[in-house]
């Protein structure tokens, strides 16, 4: 049984461009992956919390996580303490320093919820950071034309990993569309036919 989770980012949703093509790419191609991809609760520990659970309901299946922005974040930290593999685009290195911009109130696009970013949650991040990662579990996406975050902390964090650094684009990782069968040839998933 192989499962696919899929770590949206921060104010983003199952809706969002990124989840939504990954989704159809592997339900096409690859139906028998089951295909998880929760709305993440806003505060860091109840995200995570969330996607524990999603795991712990089949702990003994081969888990693939893709994660985006902080949801590669969150994805770091499952991929060392689950030893999985994990694909990250434009991920989140240090998004507690990053997060204090935000405090107070946000509205998430997506889903219209209000609700606050509070110095709990730098804290709660910050307890996430992953200082040693596994060399092998990682395909790591970064496009320099990032507005959002430095790609630069990306590179240099997972440099010993599998690295695509695409020259341009944005935070949201244009023409990621194409880049779906080397993420499935990353994850050892057997080739698509033409």
């Amino acid at each position: 049984m192989i499962n696919m989770l899929y770590i949206h980012g921060f104010n983003s949703s199952p809706q969002s461009m990124k989840a939504q093509i990954t989704q159809k790419f592997f339900a096409e191609n690859y139906p028998e992956i089951n295909f998880h991809c929760p709305q993440i609760a806003s505060s860091p520990d109840s995200a995570m919390a969330q996607l524990e659970a999603i795991i712990g309901l089949e702990p003994h299946a081969t888990w693939l996580l893709v994660g985006s922005s902080l949801g590669g974040y969150f994805a770091t930290y499952l991929a060392e303490k689950y030893q999985v593999k994990a694909v990250l685009i434009n991920p989140a290195v240090k998004p507690f320093e990053l997060m204090k911009a935000y405090l107070g109130e946000q509205v998430n696009p997506y889903t219209h919820e209000c609700y606050q970013v509070k110095e709990q949650h730098i804290l709660e991040l910050k307890a996430l950071e992953q200082e040693n990662i596994s060399n092998n579990n990682y395909l790591v996406m970064v496009q320099t034309g990032d507005e959002v975050l430095d790609y630069q902390q990306a590179v240099e964090k997972y440099r010993q990993c599998q690295l695509a650094i695409v020259q341009g684009g944005d935070h949201s990782f244009i023409d990621y569309e194409n880049t779906l069968p080397n993420i499935a040839l990353f994850f050892n998933l057997p080739l698509i036919s033409a």
